[in-house]
């Protein structure tokens, strides 16, 4: 069933809940381990093979003891945030629908998809689920809707807090050709959502936007990438490419020692001797619990 999400994100900003929601710690740890998602690339291309001895881990600045590296093997959570505006009728969005159903294409016996779009209004077209199916016939139900503005950052929230319950790993891919116009909720308040968030993002942006600084941070937070296209003849190979770029990323996981600080905690992911194009990793995690020093 199609929900209207903005009409409830409405009911709870009326209500003074949405605030305390939006500053809710998700990815968070009390004295236990912490894991982190890393992307190393060399010319562009993922870089296989590390082990844990090849990382640096700073946690606040205190070099922390890797206790494992390795690709992931946990299955995809995929929720699709798809701009529906009026600008993206005609052949945009013949192409934005044939890239959704390429990369449902690409998802294995398991892994669950979702599927967001967006004008003025935020509609859950498809809740998270392995069945699909049921995604790609929302999918292909969803049409541009020639009335209302654009609410990306109120899209990109509902994508956040529609992951926040679910145990896998999401990834969340956000595709806009427009700028903001008409969303309840601050840019800053969704980026600190991010922030606490464990959720990867990816963000795909056609036209010439005058102004993408809203997606690149949101990106940038998770450990994720904008993706600026010119030509949406080929966005199914840019979904695609991100699935599997996704699929590429190491997980690194250790206890914190020597940081005895409850709060927001700082990282810095780098690799020992190897001068790397790019090394991605999220900006830091929220830690809960007593202050005492771990030894």
């Amino acid at each position: 069933m199609r929900c209207l999400l903005s009409a409830m994100l409405a009911t709870v900003l009326i209500a003074g809940i949405l605030s305390e929601a939006a500053q809710k710690p998700t990815f968070s740890v009390k004295r236990e381990e912490v894991r982190i998602d890393v992307l190393v690339t060399d010319n562009g291309k993922p870089v296989e093979g590390l082990t844990a001895s090849d990382f640096e881990v700073l946690d606040n600045g205190v070099p922390q003891v890797i206790e494992s590296a390795s690709f992931q093997e946990i299955p995809a959570s995929v929720i699709l945030i798809l701009d529906m505006s009026g600008s993206v009728a005609g052949r945009l969005v013949e192409h934005l629908k044939k890239a959704g159903f390429d990369l449902l294409d690409k998802l294995r016996e398991g892994e669950r998809a979702a599927l967001i779009t967006f004008n003025h209004a935020v509609m859950l077209d498809s809740t998270l689920t392995s069945d699909l199916q049921s995604v790609r016939q929302a999918l292909d139900r969803t049409q541009p809707r020639s009335f209302g503005k654009t609410s990306l950052i109120d899209a990109s929230y509902a994508g956040l807090i529609h992951a926040e319950s679910k145990a896998d790993q999401p990834l969340i891919i956000v595709f806009s050709d427009g700028l903001d116009t008409s969303s309840w909720l601050t840019d800053e308040a969704v980026l600190e959502s991010a922030r606490r968030s464990d959720a990867i993002i990816y963000a795909v942006s056609a036209g010439r936007l005058p102004d993408r600084k809203f997606l690149r941070e949101l990106t940038q937070i998770s450990g994720g990438f904008l993706v600026e296209v010119e030509s949406t003849g080929d966005l199914g190979s840019v979904f695609v490419d991100i699935l599997e770029e996704f699929r590429q990323r190491y997980l690194l996981t250790y206890v914190p020692r020597v940081v005895d600080k409850a709060g927001w905690h700082e990282l810095e992911v780098k690799v020992k001797n190897h001068p790397y194009d790019k090394i991605s990793a999220r900006q830091g995690y929220m830690r809960e619990g007593d202050k005492s020093t771990d030894k």
